[in-house]
């Protein structure tokens, strides 16, 4: 059974739809990209832990940014997870399955959405006591077509695909099914970052949730 944290958490995200995922090899260009998407109407917002110094940013973008909620991803260790608990992340993603990091991440009680692909993998995550499951990589094995297979056997796990979700194909990731989705690349492409164009980021955040807020939901299935 989930505990109130996560249900609460999960309400959010299933309002929100929309997970900006950032990695940065520099501290102040992570924090311009987070601030940037925020600007655009994205609220939850992820600092992988590969990133530089993704700790600090983490701290400093929770105390800067209010309104959102910052977690950590990349999470691979028992370590990671302390360090993520111990600057304030509110959440927690992993892009693998490991039921000692869901194990300290409940203990904790801070959400925790471990990557999983197979149905085996998907189930065993949600039995462990996962907020949610991320479904990675989604784009190598069929996209929204493997999405749509699962929610017949599976349907009631609240599913996050991540890896080839795009500002365009989002919404019928949502449509399918999921209950948000995380991207990465998409809404942050490199040139941009690099010229520094911090507005181009803002109005394709703000383009992508105008379009998630238009897109018709399947059965609202998403609201499960």
């Amino acid at each position: 059974m989930m505990h109130r944290y996560g249900e609460d958490w999960l309400k959010f995200v299933k309002q929100q739809r929309v997970i900006a995922v950032i990695r940065s090899s520099d501290l102040r260009v992570g924090k311009k990209m987070a601030q940037a998407v925020a600007a655009g109407g994205i609220k939850l917002i992820e600092i992988t832990a590969n990133s530089d110094r993704p700790w600090e940013l983490i701290e400093s973008l929770r105390a800067e940014l209010p309104d959102c909620s910052i977690g950590a991803g990349t999470v691979l260790s028992l370590a990671d997870v302390r360090n993520a608990i111990a600057c304030g992340a509110e959440y927690i993603f992993t892009p693998h399955l490991d039921l000692s990091l869901i194990q300290a991440a409940t203990t904790a009680t801070i959400p925790i959405v471990p990557g999983a692909l197979t149905p085996t993998e998907i189930v065993s995550a949600w039995q462990s006591g996962a907020t949610a499951v991320k479904v990675f990589p989604i784009q190598a094995v069929g996209g929204v077509s493997y999405l749509q297979v699962l929610q017949g056997p599976i349907g009631q796990i609240p599913l996050i695909p991540t890896g080839g979700v795009t500002v365009i194909n989002a919404a019928d990731f949502l449509a399918a099914g999921a209950v948000a989705v995380g991207l990465a690349g998409s809404l942050f492409p490199q040139a941009e970052i690099v010229r520094e164009d911090w507005q181009s980021l803002r109005d394709r955040a703000s383009n992508l949730i105008m379009r998630i807020k238009i897109s018709p939901r399947s059965n609202q299935i998403g609201d499960r």
